[in-house]
């Protein structure tokens, strides 16, 4: 009880000089805010409106359920989650913060997962998307497209990292969210089953194809428009703060903490500014100067973009507001996400690096495809195909190895 209090004192303090410091610097404020609004409009509003949508016709038509009887075999024993979280894991990855959130947040309300399964699901589904990855962060701000590489399997291998270290969150003994393990596991078979699944959950859902389509609308304005806000509303924070010196305050500290762990002190620009927005520290990072080994550098970038900055944070909080699922758990998973990254980042630098892994991530990122949305969905069938044939031979494994085992020795 006392900590919430020191908690909404702070929060409440913050408030409050943010509002003086609009009064001393009305320019800084308007500047700042235009800068928010014209990142939200030119970059997030184009790119996550068209999933969100997207996302909630395939929820109401059922898609999710038939996916999530596919992957069932797969994702409980690597995850303790449903099925449908290959979906949402795979949404969220191709598409981006805060995706994955939502879509945990939508399982929810359609009781597919319970409070510790979507704990965990929310937790290693939040990660950057490919374009902004390889796109703006390693040939915009870097300008070095075989950075991508190294920043992929650091980011994504770290996100996978940590849904295995999740699936201990919780207790043993859970109930079970759904039927669909066991619809899974009827005689008539798998696929059978996940087309039932899909079909009675169409009919569950019951609404026509216009209202479903107009209400998805509806509810992805809405969201995005609250990510819209919380945008401005940062970067307004973040430029305010450095006019009154909080920021440079900050940065001192960071820089002592950096020195601590081995790390150039000339990235606590690059870390501070990542800490509230991923984008604004991303930039520090592929900018700092030259003095700083491009390793670092990179692994600066990887911490942030895990991280996500506090803004990223605010819209999952904002997200999970509607729900019974809990903030600590994403945040202590953000902070494993992101050493983990970094690390990764520094470890595998010389062997991924080569000049051969070199040229053909430098093949693979100069592709025109990386600018459309054919890419993006080119790559979520795949990773989705490609965890569907796991699932479905698994069971195939499993049988082999009975009939083995009845082998006379």
């Amino acid at each position: 009880m006392f900590m919430n209090k020191i908690g909404w004192l702070m929060l409440v303090s913050a408030l409050l000089s943010v509002i003086l410091l609009m009064a001393l610097f009305p320019d800084a404020a308007l500047q700042s805010a235009l800068r928010g609004l014209t990142i939200w409009w030119d970059v997030l509003f184009p790119s996550l409106f068209p999933f969100f949508v997207i996302s909630e016709i395939l929820l109401g038509f059922g898609v999710v359920h038939l996916i999530g009887t596919l992957l069932d075999p797969l994702m409980r024993p690597l995850f303790r989650i449903p099925g449908a979280g290959g979906f949402v894991a795979a949404m969220g990855y191709i598409s981006g913060y805060p995706v994955g959130a939502k879509l945990t947040a939508k399982l929810w309300e359609q009781k597919m997962v319970n409070r510790e399964e979507g704990e965990r699901l929310v937790a290693f589904t939040t990660s950057s998307d490919p374009i902004f990855l390889i796109g703006a962060v390693s040939i915009g701000f870097f300008h070095d497209p075989r950075i991508g590489l190294i920043l992929a399997l650091a980011h994504y291998g770290g996100g996978f990292l940590v849904g295995l270290l999740m699936r201990f969150h919780g207790g043993r003994d859970s109930k079970q969210s759904t039927d669909m393990l066991q619809l899974s596991q009827t005689k008539a078979g798998r696929i059978k089953s996940a087309l039932h699944a899909m079909h009675a959950a169409r009919e569950q859902d019951g609404r026509d194809l216009g209202t479903l389509l107009r209400q998805s609308i509806h509810s992805s304005l809405q969201l995005i428009i609250v990510v819209g806000g919380l945008v401005v509303f940062f970067s307004v924070f973040l430029e305010l703060w450095t006019r009154a010196g909080v920021m440079p305050a900050l940065t001192e500290a960071i820089r002592l903490l950096l020195s601590l762990f081995g790390m150039p002190e000339s990235l606590s620009t690059a870390t501070v500014g990542g800490l509230f927005e991923v984008t604004l520290g991303a930039q520090y990072a592929g900018e700092a100067g030259s003095e700083i080994p491009l390793p670092f550098k990179t692994a600066a970038a990887a911490f942030i973009l895990s991280w996500g900055g506090l803004s990223v944070h605010a819209q999952i909080i904002s997200i999970l507001n509607s729900t019974n699922l809990r903030y600590f758990p994403f945040l202590i998973a953000r902070f494993i996400h992101g050493f983990i990254a970094a690390a990764a980042v520094l470890l595998l630098w010389n062997s991924t690096m080569g000049s051969s892994v070199s040229t053909m991530a430098q093949s693979i990122v100069s592709k025109s495809a990386l600018n459309g949305y054919t890419h993006i969905m080119a790559v979520f069938c795949m990773l989705i195909g490609f965890m569907i044939g796991m699932a479905l031979f698994i069971p195939f494994i499993r049988r082999l190895q009975q009939k083995f085992r009845k082998f006379p020795r």
